[in-house]
């Protein structure tokens, strides 16, 4: 019997009773306090994705951080609000004993083809095979992605002396090699390390609020894309009052636009 992969078994849930699951943080995405939050988005829409009431494949999802998630098992709570003959609204919760510590939308649809395209072309960059791997860093999570940047890694010197902006590219897949799938295409849109650290160059407390990530692939795409690498962007919009989001972008290696993302982040003086 082969070994499972560390993602499939951060997501895995135990049915409980219609709607409901069982989870459990996974110390191979543990962040620097509590699991990484994207692990957390993944669980979150895994546990629409398992449930036999699924309509369709997810269009949109948008997790909201309540309270950070404390090491050890979770109840996930999935609804059905609507459904219609083609699309379905899904209201998710994430609890530990009786508190809740996460609350998720997810939109899913039964796809048609039409006319597609899209304007957020992916950059003209190196290849994969020609950007050298970034060093592993220091939490968990980080080890379980090859990345490879290409600008707007964290600072070297945290001196206060930041960058005029805050935009980051970099190639990145799972490690071991995974195949793409929804929940592990949600993982990767919070890969991005902090906007205002780059910014400032200052270790400033930070804390994800609220993440929405708009799916433009359906899962034939996904399955087609397999274990490349797939080039994710990210840039800061408007800091102010101790908050700040950024949006981002993540493409496959033949330009196919997969996803996009938006954040809103937390952050103390």
């Amino acid at each position: 019997m082969s070994e499972l992969h560390p993602f499939d078994a951060a997501i895995a849930l135990k049915p409980l009773a219609e709607g409901e699951a069982q989870g459990h943080t996974s110390p191979a995405y543990a962040n620097f306090i509590g699991p990484y939050g994207g692990i957390t988005a993944a669980q979150a829409i895994q546990a629409v994705l398992r449930d036999p009431r699924l309509l369709g494949e997810p269009i949109a999802l948008t997790v909201n951080y309540a309270a950070a998630l404390a090491d050890g098992p979770f109840v996930a709570r999935t609804r059905p609000a609507r459904t219609n003959r083609s699309t379905q609204h899904w209201i998710v919760e994430l609890l530990q004993g009786e508190e809740t510590v996460v609350t998720a939308t997810v939109m899913t649809a039964a796809r048609r083809e039409t006319w597609s395209g899209h304007e957020a072309g992916m950059p003209d960059v190196p290849r994969p095979a020609d950007v050298p791997r970034t060093p592993r860093q220091g939490v968990a999570w980080l080890n379980r992605y090859d990345m490879r940047f290409l600008t707007g890694f964290v600072p070297r010197k945290w001196e206060g002396q930041g960058d005029a902006e805050s935009l980051t590219r970099l190639w990145l897949r799972d490690e071991p090699l995974r195949p793409l799938d929804f929940a592990s295409l949600t993982a990767m849109a919070d890969t991005f390390f902090p906007r205002i650290w780059l910014r400032r160059a200052k270790q400033t407390p930070v804390g994800t609020v609220t993440m929405t990530v708009y799916f433009h692939a359906d899962g034939a795409q996904l399955a087609a894309t397999g274990t490349q690498y797939l080039l994710a962007q990210a840039r800061g919009q408007g800091f102010r009052n101790g908050y700040f989001d950024h949006a981002g972008q993540l493409w496959n290696e033949q330009g196919d636009l997969l996803a996009t993302t938006h954040q809103v982040v937390y952050f103390k003086e």
